[in-house]
Formats: structure tokens, sequence, C-alpha cells
């Protein structure tokens, strides 16, 4: 089936009860049992939810996966991926994540014993040079948050695999219709939903998908013993708006194009980071591993007073964190997404205080450049 076709039909179709086309948010707590001892698949709406478990089955479907365990937050979605591993054990990440993710990594995941390292995983040397015996997971963004970076997720995955270890993949920027990091070799893959599978801006909530079975159970058993769960109203939303996804991720990408395309010519800004043009460093790999290039864009006008003068001159797009919905938001990492690294992390990195991240929206390309170009004009 057709990935259109599947964020239609995934994970729903007529509630068996009153046929309803939608499923319903089933706002309980708690199930009858039907006698005693048995129930009747429900017992407990922390262990299993009926709109949550469509949610689960849908974006398991788009993923090509066969489980998936949904949470309260992407950040509790990859903390349960942690709690995988025991104490001892070694992941090896991407060096340049969304600062949420490097907060949780260097704080709570190794108060819990397990090391953590940092890599430029573009570049496999590095990658596999950072294996040690105790690796267990490799931890990657492609791309990255907020630089753009790519990295090679079936070679990622040959080194991973050949020394024992697991490979996720935060997939959030690019949603299941861009690309599909199960098809390449991952054993799982995390979204924050609140982004493109919701689009909405109005819900909040993470997920992982796995292709084994056996360790569908365990995020399930651990999801179950440690109760960051979504809520039905959230998995309800999150279920709405992938119905939907991709004609939004066709409009987001258009945009994206537009909006870097245009920013790459103008003179004020000093460099434009997105996968789709030709210049990007992984330009070709994106295009192999991936079926577009997204709407993520980010760009370097220099320096804080310039980041803040663009930021407070634009009209369509709006000041704020998060990314993925409708409607176009600005963020200025250094003090805002990524705020939580350390100074001289972001200025090994290259996220410098001129750096702006974008999160395109559906608007019209056209008003959203010309939206950019009114605000580079008052440099």
């Amino acid at each position: 089936m057709n990935l259109e076709t599947l964020c239609v039909h995934a994970g729903s179709g007529p509630e068996p009860t009153t046929g309803a086309v939608n499923t319903p948010i089933y706002a309980t707590s708690t199930y009858e049992y039907q006698e005693f001892g048995q129930h009747r698949g429900w017992e407990y709406s922390r262990t299993g939810n009926p709109t949550r478990a469509a949610l689960e089955v849908a974006v398991a479907q788009l993923e090509g996966g066969v489980a998936a365990c949904a949470f309260a937050s992407g950040m509790a979605a990859i903390d349960a991926l942690t709690d995988l591993l025991d104490e001892g054990d070694h992941v090896i990440a991407g060096h340049n994540l969304y600062g949420g993710t490097y907060r949780l990594l260097t704080t709570v995941t190794t108060r819990h014993g397990v090391g953590v390292s940092f890599v430029d995983a573009t570049d496999l040397d590095q990658l596999a040079a950072a294996f040690t015996p105790r690796t267990r997971l490799v931890f990657l963004e492609s791309p990255t948050n907020p630089l753009m970076a790519i990295t090679d997720l079936a070679a990622a995955g040959e080194l991973a695999h050949r020394r024992g270890a697991w490979v996720a993949v935060d997939n959030t920027f690019l949603s299941p219709i861009l690309q599909r990091p199960l098809e390449l070799g991952a054993d799982f893959v995390i979204h924050s939903t609140t982004k493109y599978l919701n689009g909405h801006s109005d819900s909040l909530g993470g997920v992982v998908v796995t292709a084994d079975p056996g360790l569908g159970e365990e995020l399930h058993r651990i999801l179950n013993s440690a109760g960051a769960v979504m809520s039905p109203f959230d998995a309800f939303l999150v279920l709405r708006g992938i119905r939907t996804l991709a004609l939004r991720m066709a409009a987001h990408e258009a945009g994206g194009r537009a909006v870097a395309t245009a920013l790459a010519q103008h003179a004020q800004v000093r460099r434009v980071y997105y996968p789709g043009l030709p210049d990007h460093p992984q330009h070709q790999l994106a295009c192999r591993q991936q079926r577009g290039f997204g709407a993520m864009v980010t760009f370097d006008v220099g320096s804080l007073q310039a980041a803040r003068t663009v930021c407070n001159s634009l009209e369509i797009f709006t000041l704020a964190e998060s990314l993925g919905g409708v409607e176009s938001l600005v963020a200025h990492p250094a003090t805002m997404t990524h705020a939580s690294v350390p100074v001289e992390e972001r200025q090994r990195l290259g996220i410098g205080e001129g750096l702006l991240r974008l999160s395109v929206g559906i608007e019209n390309p056209a008003d959203l450049v010309a939206d950019l170009e009114a605000a580079l004009r008052r440099l």
C-alpha cells in the first residue's frame, strides 16, 4: 500500500460497536473484567488504551515496523529506549543532537551508570573508532538538529550490528513520508509525535517503533512499569494529524526548498544548512537514503544582534520552540532549543549566536520568502 493511502487508513477503521469512522477517545482509566480472572483484552489504561493502541499500530505501519509504544513526550520515548541498557553499557551518540537529548544523555542516562560518547556520525571512521566492548546503542539524528548533517544510516547500521549494538534513529525531522530508517537497517525509530505526525501544534507525545517483536515487548514493559504513557486525547490528535501527513509533508517541503534557495542567494546570509541544496556536504547521500529534504532550514546571520533583529522583524514566522506544525516558526538555538548545551560545546559544533532555525509551515512559499527578505533588510 502506498504511504499516501496508508496515512489515511493506518491504525484505524470503523469502530466495531458503533461503526464510527474515527477511533474514539477512550477516556477511561480502567475496564470491567468479563468475569473473575478474565478481562476483555484491556485492564488498566497505563497498561493499554484502545486510542493509544490505534496510534501505535498506525505509526508502526507507517515506519514498516511490527511494534510501537507511545509515550507522554519525545523525551520520555528516548529515555525509555535507554532503559533497555544495563549499568556499564555504552552509548555512541551523534554529536549534533537536539539540546534536550544531549541534556538527557549527559545527566539522567550517565547517572544510571551508562557511558555516553559523542562523535561526528557523518564520519564513519570516527564512528567505528568510538565503539567499546560495552557499546550497545548508537543513537542518531539524520538530519541533525540544528545543523542538518546527514549520516549514512545503512553503513552505520552495518558497523553497529557487526559489533552487537543496536541503532536508533530520531526521524522527527523527516517523518515516515520522507525517510524510513528501519528499511536502512535501524533497530529503532523515534518520533516526537508533537511535531510532523501531529502537525497542528496542539499535542505532546513521543513514539518508539521497532521491527523486532521481542524488543517491542521489552519497550512495552518499560512503558507499563514507568508509566510515561501518552494520553488518549493526545493519541486521538496524532491519529487525526497522520491522516493528512502525506499532503502536509509535500507542502512543507515545497516551502522548505523555496526558503532555502532564497536564503542561499541573500547577501546578508552567511550560510544555509539544508540537505536539498547542491552544496550541502551530504547532498548526494540525502538523495539516496531520503525521499525528500524536508522543511527544516537553518541559516547564519553572523551575530546575536543580527539574529535578534531578524526574529523581532518577522511577521509570518512565529518566534517559538518546537517544529512541524502547519505554521512557520523561527527559533534561536543558542538561547532556545540548545540552551542546555554548554557554550564551549555549542561553539565546537558550530551552533553560533547568529544561527537561526526555521520550521517552514504550509503557507504560500512566496509569502514566507517575502517575510524573510523584509526582516533581512533590517540588518
